[in-house]
């Protein structure tokens, strides 16, 4: 989620070209709207037209438009999005492929509720790009999280500790096939070894509509590893009352994240594979009780 060295500078010449277009589409969306409640007209209605103003009217008026709290104008957190990552040398983690992935269901869904596993270098984006809606990173490096408070106060972040290691992976597998682990159960009462407990109360009351897990760190032996947020994260998609949860999974190139994607967030909701990124669309179990934990 967070790599210190610089990327090449053609990557991070892409991602502002993400930015550029996602903030050229907002202000157009805008303008559109706006123009449209403005020249609205009931069929047959005859337009009446004024008396051409004078100079010192004009003046006025203009000068009226210009202080108008309703002109289009880019928000305070997109323009402070645009200027870091156009001044920044460090760039995300994903690429631009696999970013997109992401940014093609925000485009559709938000503003929504979008639960993030990491924080880094990539937050502040996938944040203005769920903009008007909630963005919650959950990280479990303290430190990490206060060095990013400081910079980015608006980010909503969470510490979260994890008990599990990277080298008990085999053994959490076969626990996760237990019927203690398919039971549809809020992952906060589960009594299934994998799932995270610990993680403040909003996150479980919260109905997620995008969930990403992109941590904990998983690439060496003693490393916490995402099995238990793999699950955790394949439980609160079916556990919501009704809908789909859009559950994405960075890093498939690792065997952990291979395995316990495919096995808990199950092939058959995958949707999408580009680079290292995994897109799963998990339907709502809670509506249909007779659902199997994976399709067919």
């Amino acid at each position: 989620m967070r790599p210190k060295t610089s990327q090449a500078l053609n990557s991070k010449v892409l991602l502002l070209g993400v930015f550029v277009a996602f903030i050229l589409l907002f202000v157009l969306r805008s303008s559109l709207s706006s123009s449209s409640e403005e020249n609205a007209s009931s069929p047959g209605t005859l337009r009446t037209f004024a008396p051409a103003k004078t100079s010192s009217a004009v003046k006025e008026s203009k000068s009226a438009v210009d202080c108008s709290p309703s002109c289009d104008k880019i928000p305070r957190a997109l323009a402070q999005t645009l200027i870091h990552y156009a001044t920044s040398s460090i760039t995300p983690q994903q690429t631009l492929k696999e970013i997109s992935v992401t940014a093609k269901i925000l485009e559709k869904k938000s503003p929504c509720n979008f639960l993030v596993f990491g924080l880094g270098h990539d937050s502040l984006m996938w944040s203005s790009l769920n903009y008007g809606g909630r963005t919650v990173f959950l990280e479990e490096d303290e430190a990490w999280i206060e060095q990013i408070r400081r910079r980015f106060p608006m980010l909503e972040s969470y510490h979260v500790t994890y008990d599990s290691k990277v080298n008990q992976a085999d053994n959490l597998m076969d626990v996760g096939r237990g019927p203690e682990c398919t039971a549809i159960l809020d992952p906060k009462h589960s009594m299934c070894q994998l799932a995270l407990k610990g993680l403040p109360s909003e996150v479980y009351e919260m109905k997620w509509d995008l969930i990403m897990v992109d941590a904990p760190t998983g690439y060496y032996e003693d490393a916490p590893g995402r099995m238990t947020a793999i699950y955790t994260a394949g439980m609160m998609a079916r556990n919501k009352e009704k809908g789909v949860t859009d559950v994405f999974v960075h890093d498939v190139n690792r065997v952990v994240e291979d395995k316990f994607s495919m096995a808990f967030l199950c092939e058959g909701y995958m949707k999408k594979q580009e680079g290292r990124l995994r897109h799963f669309r998990i339907p709502s179990h809670k509506e249909s009780s007779e659902r199997p934990f994976c399709p067919e």
